[in-house]
């Protein structure tokens, strides 16, 4: 299939006011093209698309969108390696990584397939005679989905999913800098017979198109997966029109390590959870908490780890660890290194822009250890390859540390007493809770979302995500006596 570069709008490829150069930053040589970004005008036409089609989609029978979103996530599961070499070409994140993603993406929408049949309502008699009532799910109308670049194809699809299997229309904006990859899934959306203007790609600035869908009046509900500085200014700009809204935002995660923990799987859950996707996830462990009696041994084998991870081009055979997404997230991760060892934390190896025989923006995994709890660099979510290491005397302090903090996706703990587990399952303030496991790797047919400045609005994912794509409406029923 030949990749667009256009928006598609109102059931139309469409050419944008402006295009944006996306470029691989492995390879800064490869340009993967040239994609188009939409106006205001362009935009006012999706909504109103959307809104029209979304009444004809909204009477449609729950077969008709079971079968559309099967379709559409056996194509993506069939397509694992070519999509997912456009995510490692366009993303930075190795094959093997990107390949998974749209498989994993595929299956959110073979899942959602389902969940489209098993819309089932209830009904109940009244505290008054002869009246019955009926409770049902409808519709929320028509959705903004605006996803980021770290999981350019999975984190929409786990959006879009429900969206259209729960009778909704879909306006997408997806991250500037991973617009090929959007194409390459709304090309497979566009291909399946949804009322013209259902799904709509509108790609452009957060600052022009993300505003204007966080202020549109003609938009139902947003679901939104970014930055908590972003959150915030598109809840702030929704609540006027009370549009429903589902955010997931930053975390710092906390991953405690006990020392009666099984320390090879403390490094390897360490390294995995802090380095996995070059540190540029959410669910990411960048705060490690080690019990003071095997600090210096986890610590010494964690550096060891850290080093031996093979840093390239996310397309070569053998790379664990791709370059970071540009230059100005290579930039800033570069300025949270100068801030640790200007707080007097202990930089023991990476930190360092590296090169390879391409030019592209590529670092070397960073561990920081002496670092306390109220460091920057432990306050402040970094979307980068650097962890950090925090000692504690106890149980009781590590868990106080990791709840000391504004967010609160995940949290991970590592040890073999049942007790320190159950009591860290309770007691840990976080939205999901990991026991002897990586911080990152969530399963799809349950729900997912944190509390704190981590999330906002219902949770995402399994049969929760209806609570955000529909809204329930009760009916009263009287029909008299039979004549």
């Amino acid at each position: 299939m030949t990749l667009e570069t256009r928006n598609f709008i109102a059931g139309d490829w469409q050419n944008g006011a402006t295009v944006l150069d996306n470029r691989n930053p492995s390879d800064l040589s490869d340009l993967i093209g040239a994609f188009a970004q939409a106006d205001a005008t362009q935009l006012d036409a999706a909504l109103s698309a959307a809104r029209h089609a979304q009444a004809e989609w909204g009477a449609t029978g729950p077969q008709k969108r079971h079968d559309v979103l099967m379709a559409i996530g056996t194509e993506m599961m069939a397509r694992a390696e070519e999509i997912g070499t456009l995510i490692a070409r366009e993303e930075g994140k190795p094959l093997a990584e990107g390949k998974g993603e749209v498989f994993r993406a595929g299956q959110f929408f073979t899942y959602f397939a389902a969940e489209a049949l098993r819309q089932l309502g209830q009904t109940a008699d009244s505290v008054r005679p002869d009246i019955e009532i009926d409770v049902r799910r409808e519709p929320v109308g028509v959705v903004a989905i605006i996803s980021p670049w770290n999981f350019p194809v999975a984190t929409p699809a786990w959006k879009i999913a429900p969206a259209l299997a729960f009778g909704n229309a879909v306006i997408w904006k997806p991250a500037n800098q991973t617009p090929a990859s959007a194409v390459a899934l709304t090309q497979i959306i566009a291909k399946q017979d949804l009322p013209k203007g259902l799904f709509n790609l509108v790609m452009g600035a957060g600052r022009t198109i993300g505003q204007a869908l966080a202020e549109s009046a003609q938009i139902d509900a947003i679901s939104f997966t970014g930055s908590v500085p972003v959150g915030r200014g598109i809840a702030a700009a929704a609540i006027p029109n009370m549009t429903k809204l589902q955010m997931e935002m930053g975390s710092k995660n906390p991953m405690v390590i006990m020392d009666d923990c099984d320390l090879d799987l403390a490094v390897a859950h360490a390294t995995n959870a802090g380095f996995g996707g070059t540190g540029q996830k959410c669910t990411a462990a960048s705060r490690l908490i080690v019990h003071a009696r095997i600090h210096d041994a986890f610590v010494e084998k964690l550096v060891a780890a850290a080093q031996a991870l093979k840093v390239g081009h996310a397309l070569e055979s053998g790379t664990q660890i791709g370059p970071v997404v540009s230059a100005d997230q290579l930039a800033a991760n570069l300025a949270y290194i100068d801030t640790g060892k200007g707080e007097g934390a202990e930089l023991l190896c990476g930190g360092t822009r590296l090169e390879r025989t391409t030019e592209g923006y590529f670092m070397a995994p960073a561990v920081f250890a002496a670092t306390r709890n109220d460091m920057v660099i432990n306050r402040e979510e970094m979307f980068a390859p650097i962890t950090c290491v925090i000692k504690a005397d106890s149980y009781d302090e590590a868990l106080h540390i990791a709840n000391d903090t504004e967010f609160g996706l995940t949290a991970g703990i590592i040890t073999r007493d049942l007790a320190r587990a159950s009591h860290f399952r309770r007691n840990a303030r976080a939205g999901c809770i990991m026991v002897n496991l990586p911080t990152a790797g969530t399963d799809y047919h349950v729900p997912f979302g944190g509390r704190g400045a981590s999330s906002y609005g219902p949770r995402e994912q399994g049969r929760y995500a209806e609570e955000f794509y529909t809204i329930v409406k009760t009916s009263y029923i009287y029909s008299g006596a039979p004549a």
